[in-house]
């Protein structure tokens, strides 16, 4: 694959809609010479990241996040890095969360939530998805799904003694109390995302709602682990390989 056949896979994956409305929230890290073999997906750009790929001989490395401005020095040094390596980075934040193949809904289909009522979308801020099972499980059976799927721990917040049914989910940094007011207003019982505070642990518990949260990367790295599968069903040439994270967001 070359740049310009991913460029335009791009386009094609996310439509010119989603990619323009979010058009400071994707793009290159870095650009190296070398044709696209093969593909290292995380969710984070990080120095770890970029010593994985170069372990495992990725060209181009794809993540949710670029290295963050705020950890300061962090994407200084992972562009030298990248540079020393000879990788490219491309990194998708945005569009990945509101494309119906992204975080949101590649985490719901991991827990096997039956239906999707609606994806996460942007709306003045992050809405999150809705999904439903088909038939009503127990909360510590979502619990320990979630722990499998993701291969960490789970914080959880049981406020009800009813079972699961619907389900509002928002990966990463999803956990305001606004987005949990808008899965209570749309009739859920649990609530998903991949951060909780104090505030927001104060409201399910005021609302009645369960809270569930995962880590900001892991509930994440599916809608990653998506988009190199359907760049890779565009070019079976290429090869794609997860760059295995830490679970540096839980201590163990």
């Amino acid at each position: 694959m070359d740049f310009k056949l991913f460029d335009e896979s791009i386009y094609k994956l996310f439509g010119k809609d989603l990619l323009e409305e979010f058009n400071d929230d994707y793009g290159y890290t870095y650009k190296a010479e070398r044709p696209i073999g093969k593909i290292g997906y995380a969710t984070n750009l990080s120095i770890e990241t970029i010593e994985e790929a170069v372990k495992q001989g990725v060209d181009l490395m794809i993540t949710h996040h670029d290295a963050w401005d705020f950890i300061y020095g962090l994407r200084e040094a992972c562009l030298a890095k990248l540079q020393k390596h000879g990788i490219s980075s491309f990194w998708i934040h945005g569009p990945l969360d509101f494309v119906s193949f992204g975080t949101c809904t590649s985490l719901m289909d991991k827990l096997d939530i039956n239906r999707i009522i609606q994806f996460s979308f942007y709306e003045n801020g992050d809405i999150p998805g809705i999904g439903e099972f088909d038939k009503s499980i127990e909360f510590d059976a979502l619990i320990k799904r979630m722990s499998v799927k993701l291969e960490e721990p789970v914080r959880f917040w049981r406020n009800s003694e009813k079972k699961v049914r619907r389900v509002g989910v928002l990966t990463g940094a999803g956990h305001t109390t606004n987005h949990l007011k808008y899965a209570v207003e749309k009739g859920c019982d649990t609530y998903i995302t991949g951060e909780a505070t104090l505030y927001s642990i104060q409201y399910a518990q005021f609302a009645g709602l369960n809270l569930i949260a995962g880590s900001h990367t892991f509930t994440e790295i599916f809608g990653v682990a998506s988009l190199a599968g359907k760049l890779k069903e565009i070019d079976q040439n290429i090869e794609v390989v997860e760059l295995k994270e830490m679970h540096f967001e839980h201590n163990r």
